[in-house]
């Protein structure tokens, strides 16, 4: 099983940026936990992250004929005003689990609204770095015959 781990804007700043909201691990930190549970899972990890919105939707195009299960996506702000993004993802046939470390519904009005929302399978929040392995435990779920 191949799972797509894309972090959008501003992440790579994780343990950096308001450790009250996101904490101190830092994106490498989770990019090695996905790893090591991914493995425990029957999972290999792939993970991206960019600050181009563009990138981002070309990293998404790319995914489409790359073979992969399933996508988690934590596209930080682009995830409520994006839909270049939204667009992209909704190319994609396989299971997207967006997910975010801060409880976003918690947070600033604006941030409450996700444009993925109708091309994502699920969402998870707010437990901030776990949220990275509920959501590829959820993909994995997702991919695996029931």
């Amino acid at each position: 099983m191949k799972i797509l781990v894309l972090n959008g804007i501003n992440l790579n700043m994780f343990g950096k940026r308001d450790p009250a909201q996101y904490g101190t691990t830092t994106l490498a930190e989770i990019d090695d936990r996905l790893r090591t549970l991914g493995a425990e899972l029957g999972a290999e990890i792939t993970a991206f992250q960019t600050n181009f919105e563009g990138a981002m939707c070309e990293r998404i195009h790319a995914a489409f004929a790359e073979d992969f299960d399933a996508v988690l996506i934590n596209a930080g702000a682009w995830t409520h005003y994006s839909y270049g993004i939204r667009d992209a993802l909704a190319i994609l046939t396989v299971p997207i689990i967006e997910l975010h470390m801060s409880n976003v519904h918690a947070r600033e009005p604006f941030r409450h609204v996700s444009v993925f929302a109708d091309v994502v399978k699920g969402q998870i929040c707010g437990f901030g770095a776990d949220s990275y392995l509920l959501a590829l435990r959820a993909a994995v779920s997702a991919v695996q015959p029931k």
